[in-house]
């Protein structure tokens, strides 16, 4: 159970400081308090989701939420997808001509050893 990032171990040391530092007779009337806050944050949080309902429409009820989360986008992930989709075009255009892609080196190879045969020559 993780309710606020806390789990159960952690939820036991607060309980027990709560009694330390309260004390046992004020504990129930805070609890009552704390129980109190967080049924009108619920409260609240219902009464928001109507609202928004109501003025957006059907739309929102069908939107995946989640999907929309930035805790999930991790750049290193995004930057590591990016790279390898262009290198994965690049190969698949390497792979449909491979005499296009080699042909401008071969060019280039033919043209400077030219060049040094003839100043060689000369």
């Amino acid at each position: 159970m993780d309710l606020f990032g806390i789990n159960g171990s952690e939820f036991i040391v607060l309980a027990v400081l709560a009694v330390v530092i309260l004390g046992p007779e004020k504990l129930p009337e805070y609890a009552k308090k704390l129980a109190n806050l967080v049924k009108e944050v619920r409260r609240m949080a219902n009464g928001a989701k109507e609202q928004l309902r109501d003025e957006v429409g059907d739309e929102v009820a069908d939107i995946d939420w989640r999907k929309l989360d930035p805790r999930q986008y991790d750049p290193r992930r995004i930057i590591k997808e990016a790279l390898v989709d262009e290198f994965d075009d690049a190969i698949n255009a390497a792979k449909s001509a491979p005499n296009a892609a080699a042909a401008p080196v071969r060019t280039a190879i033919a043209t400077e050893t030219q060049k040094r045969t003839t100043a060689r020559g000369q």
